[in-house]
């Protein structure tokens, strides 16, 4: 079993920037592919980006591709995502997930196994 606990969210206006960390509870999650998704209200949850385990392949949802960056620091069982010309659009719970088969389906949130508890970002304009 593996928790994920979500931090860095917050209220920032248009423009600005967050920097969201994953932090896992196990060594384990050196060997997990990692994903961040977010759930606007009234809205499925929605993929935003991913990174396999030694952060040789990303993929990024296109509307967020060139703003955010998604990362990772074994060493310190934390996975990153830096979000940068943020726009309101961008408001949402957002989660990070792990492991399951999502190597293979990384768009699908039900390829997770793990899921943290997720934190709110909030953009004003």
């Amino acid at each position: 079993q593996v928790q994920l606990v979500e931090s860095g969210g917050g209220l920032v206006q248009a423009g600005g920037s967050l920097r969201l960390s994953c932090a896992a509870s196990r060594r384990t999650f050196t060997s997990y592919p990692m994903g961040w998704f977010r759930q606007a209200p009234g809205k499925d949850r929605q993929f935003v980006a991913f990174i396999t385990w030694n952060a040789g392949n990303t993929y990024y949802l296109d509307s967020v591709k060139g703003r955010f960056t998604i990362s990772r620091d074994n060493a310190k069982n934390t996975a990153y995502l830096q979000m940068n010309s943020l726009k309101p659009e961008d408001t949402a719970v957002y989660y990070c997930a792990a492991g399951g088969s999502a190597i293979m389906q990384p768009r699908l949130a039900s390829a997770y196994g793990y899921w943290g508890q997720g934190t709110q970002v909030t953009v004003s304009s």
